[in-house]
């Protein structure tokens, strides 16, 4: 894309706008409008329209980018949880509601560990990378300073943590309940899945920092390829019939994660190597994120937890049933995971405050429309992805609206968060998490013992609320943002009415009930397309440029 900007002089600036802004678009910025020509220019009308072209040219095409990324990740990830989610109705199948609780709880456990034992260093190479290619100097040299310093420290945690569970293997499976004693076995191999996750977190965020969204692609389907090969193979020669059963599992997920990140790190053809200077001013930033995480992780699994504990029967049951109808509800944690890969590193990189503002809001509003339509999507049609999980699981198919909702909740306070990490006010994490976290005790303590896996989904939507309303008040007191809260509702509320006219109507026949359905959502998103005039088919070439 060309800007050409003209004046009563015969003088033409041409400027060229690519795709990469960023730690480059304020530099483009800068240069254009220190141009002799602009100056003498500044108050006139010309420079103003001038400069205001110039402006939303490149905002367009950083949001492009965005969707781009976004495109790039999104189908990965697609195709992944794809691949991963056919585990679902394999060991929904295969084992029953307790052994595949046991499942459900592992796996809700482990990104707590991730989290715990990452430092928040995630979030912070992005940021720490940005502010790198800004100083100017060696940038190579110091982003590689900044690399091997975050993956020797998350690797050294991984370690420690490794060791001190394999010492303690037997306490801590007794610390993780009676389902465990049995065979402390499982926690060794878990803490190791843990420690080769960790390992290989920080070349992963270096290869979506640089772009390499390709290559971060190809390991990442790679990982889940393996890890489903793996658990067919093992049950194809009866080893989940053994007593060592589930954990099997586990052992599929370990081999999977040891080649991958065995991979990852031989290409990044370096080692990790602290350099401990550097760490006070990464702590600095990350603490925050990291307290944040771990309050925000916890809850995430502290509903699945609290069944454990406050379910005074079929604890395990009820846990695996809401586990299986969660991992349904893969398209719309997938949209957020997507949508988060790709916006992390993009929103935290150098652009001018205004620019980062108008985008943030633009990004809200598309999120929210994309979401609402994959709610109803899923929602209208829940009784067929019902049948992703085994027949004795399916009794729980009517939380799912729940999920799903929670689910969008959490994609806004994950948009609402990138501007106190762009700030580098990442204290207020920790608060907007916490509140989520007292907010899904408080409701699953009065709930769940009353309700069991229905009161443990109202609970997290009821955390997700709060955390959103946290972050909605700190942004309005301390970064307003223009977000279009009213076009926002808007497509909210018909969405919801949407869907709750179609269960109050309600069909015996099942063919008549999908075909309103369907009709009820292709009437949504031709409206959507209306109200909003998207060019649908630019949008898709744009896309597919990629």
């Amino acid at each position: 894309m060309k800007f050409k900007a003209c004046a009563t002089r015969e003088t033409a600036v041409y400027y060229s706008v690519n795709g990469d802004f960023e730690g480059q678009y304020n530099a483009k910025i800068r240069f254009l409008f220190a141009y002799p020509f602009f100056v003498k220019q500044k108050k006139s009308l010309i420079f103003a329209v001038c400069k205001r072209a110039y402006i939303r040219a490149c905002n367009q095409t950083m949001l492009e980018k965005l969707a781009k990324q976004t495109a790039i990740y999104g189908i990965s990830t697609i195709l992944g949880r794809f691949l991963s989610y056919l585990l679902t109705p394999f060991y929904t199948r295969i084992f029953g509601v307790e052994s595949y609780g046991i499942i459900t709880d592992v796996y809700a456990l482990i990104p707590f560990a991730l989290v715990l034992l990452i430092l928040g260093m995630e979030s912070s190479y992005f940021r720490f990378a940005a502010k790198a290619e800004a100083a100017g100097g060696d940038v190579v040299a110091a982003k590689k300073r900044i690399f091997t310093t975050m993956w020797g420290i998350t690797t050294l945690a991984a370690a420690i943590f490794f060791a001190v569970v394999t010492l303690f293997s037997g306490k801590c499976a007794a610390l993780m309940g009676e389902a465990y004693v049995a065979h402390p076995e499982y926690v060794v191999i878990v803490a190791a899945i843990v420690f080769f996750d960790v390992a290989g977190a920080i070349p992963f965020s270096a290869l979506r920092e640089a772009g390499k969204a390709t290559k971060f692609v190809i390991f990442k389907l790679a990982n889940i390829v393996m890890q489903v090969g793996f658990a067919v193979l093992f049950w194809a020669v009866g080893l989940f019939d053994s007593e060592f059963g589930v954990g099997w599992a586990f052992v599929a997920n370990l081999l999977a994660s040891v080649i991958t990140t065995v991979a990852v790190t031989l290409s990044g053809k370096t080692i990790p190597k602290i350099y401990w200077g550097m760490l006070g001013a990464m702590f600095a930033y990350s603490l925050p994120l990291l307290l944040s995480s771990i309050a925000g992780t916890a809850g995430e699994f502290i509903d699945r937890q609290l069944i454990k504990y406050l379910v005074p029967e079929g604890a395990m049951a009820q846990l695996g049933i809401y586990g299986a109808i969660a991992k349904i509800a893969v398209v719309m944690t997938l949209f957020t995971q997507m949508y988060r890969l790709a916006a992390e590193p993009f929103f935290l990189s150098n652009f001018r405050k205004e620019d980062f503002i108008e985008m943030n809001a633009a990004a809200m509003k598309y999120y929210m429309i994309a979401s609402m339509v994959i709610f109803l999507g899923i929602a209208l049609f829940r009784d067929i992805f019902a049948l992703i999980v085994g027949s004795d699981f399916r009794e729980g198919i009517f939380i799912l609206p729940i999920v799903l909702g929670a689910n969008v909740l959490s994609g806004v306070w994950l948009n609402l968060s990138f501007w106190y990490k762009r700030e580098e006010k990442t204290g207020y994490a920790l608060w907007v998490t916490l509140s989520g976290l007292a907010a899904s005790v408080l409701a699953g303590i009065v709930l769940i013992p009353k309700a069991g896996y229905y009161g443990a989904a109202w609970s997290r939507f009821i955390a997700e609320v709060v955390m959103v309303a946290v972050s909605l008040t700190l942004n309005r007191i301390h970064f307003p943002t223009p977000y279009d809260f009213g076009r926002i509702a808007e497509y909210v509320a018909v969405a919801l009415a949407v869907f709750f006219a179609t269960e109050m109507v309600g069909a015996d026949n099942l063919i008549l009930k999908y075909t309103i359905n369907t009709i009820v959502l292709a009437l949504y998103l031709f409206y959507i397309v209306r109200r909003e005039k998207i060019d649908v088919a630019g949008l898709i070439k744009a896309v597919l440029r990629r």
